[in-house]
């Protein structure tokens, strides 16, 4: 074999063990994404971490990743790189348009070195980041584009390269895989969760008319022994009281164990996040919402800390003639706790009770869960909702 000869097997070598870490690069990324779904997380979190791994695989400033609807909308858009004020300056989701309409109908890998000077690109919100070099892949299951991932702004100089691509395509197909994954499994919980409410339809039925039917009997007892015999009514009346209880009681157990829908498409904090966004657009005041790494919850403790938030939110959005409101979700000491505070009015404590402010009810909630519910206000000083629950 000649020096030549030995020196191209030599290269090839050196370029199979570049590819072969190239793999390894991608399947330790895919790995948590896979995960993720292992560990029965929604859709929308498996997307955060495909996007987050792409990125810090290529060494990107921004990602993205779509997940195309059928109204030329997007139903998942999820983006590293970009802040929620960010966001929030940038406005609503983006459309199939542009560059991103024919990523999804041609269904083909595009790299540039300047997005801007393809013919397919149209503009971009005033406060979008400048994107400049350019690589985006399709994630397919077969001949059907499930969405589309792409990185901008390639850290190193050159921009994006074949190998870049090479890599993004790998790591799109493994990418596949974990939505399509995602998806079956949060199918699968929906259709259980649909199960688990037809059957609780049915017991409440039988449980709460029951009683109801009783309290009506009763009512109409009581009423015809006011005059007659008012010592006996005063009893039916007790009774009265007693089963009307007991149908409240069964009213809030069927009501606590309904999981809204929107926990498992989004989870926890992407559906408050959610909720106070929307608040924030359709009040005058200033909604926020902060969050930090949160303790994973049981899905009971999930609906009872959503429900706390959105009954604070409305009591602050409706009563408390506030300027601002600021929710926070976070965890410490193993406990995930969750605050909402507001500017506003403010109340008497003392006097709370008779405002149908539900204080009670969210007391109530966390104690269900076994957590707690703090409330502080003064007139004129603004009010602070606290839940407290295990993680």
């Amino acid at each position: 074999m000649s020096p030549g000869s030995q020196e191209s097997e030599a290269g090839k070598d050196g370029e199979d063990g570049e590819d072969g870490e190239d793999r390894d690069a991608v399947l330790h990324a895919v790995s948590s994404a896979v995960l993720a779904v292992t560990r029965h997380l929604s859709v929308r979190e498996v997307l955060q971490v495909i996007v987050r791994s792409a990125r810090r695989l290529l060494d990107a400033r921004y990602a993205a990743l779509g997940v195309p609807d059928d109204q030329g909308a997007f139903a998942e858009f999820v983006a590293e790189g970009i802040s929620d004020e960010q966001w929030d300056a940038i406005g609503p989701m983006p459309r199939q348009h542009g560059m991103l309409g024919a990523m999804l109908r041609e269904g083909a890998p595009v790299r540039l070195p300047d997005i801007r000077k393809d013919s397919r690109f149209e503009y971009w919100p005033r406060a979008h980041p400048v994107l400049k070099d350019f690589l985006g892949v399709p994630i397919l299951d077969g001949d059907e584009v499930l969405g589309i991932i792409f990185l901008s702004n390639k850290r190193a100089p050159g921009g994006f390269t074949e190998a870049d691509q090479r890599l993004l395509t790998m790591f799109a197909a493994h990418a596949a895989i974990a939505l399509t994954n995602a998806r079956l499994y949060e199918r699968s919980r929906e259709l259980t969760l649909a199960e688990e409410r037809t059957r609780m339809a049915r017991e409440l039925h039988d449980a709460v008319t029951q009683k109801l039917f009783s309290l009506r009997l009763t009512a109409q007892a009581a009423a015809s022994l006011v005059v007659g015999d008012p010592v006996r009514a005063l009893r039916e009346l007790d009774r009265v009281e007693r089963l009307a209880g007991e149908a409240l009681a069964e009213l809030r157990a069927v009501i606590v164990e309904l999981r809204p829908a929107e926990l498992d498409r989004h989870g926890l904090a992407e559906t408050l996040r959610k909720h106070v966004r929307l608040l924030d657009r359709l009040h005058p005041a200033a909604f926020s919402f902060e969050e930090s790494p949160v303790c994973e919850l049981e899905p009971a403790a999930e609906v009872a800390v959503l429900r706390v938030a959105q009954e604070a939110l409305h009591n602050a959005s409706r009563h408390a003639a506030a300027r601002v409101v600021e929710v926070r979700l976070g965890c410490e000491g193993g406990r995930v706790f969750l605050e909402v505070s507001d500017d506003g009015a403010g109340f008497d404590m003392t006097a709370a009770a008779g405002r149908g402010l539900g204080i009670a009810s969210m007391g109530d909630r966390a104690e269900s869960v076994g957590g707690i519910v703090r409330v502080r206000s003064e007139p004129g000083r603004g009010t602070l909702v606290r839940m407290e629950v295990p993680g």
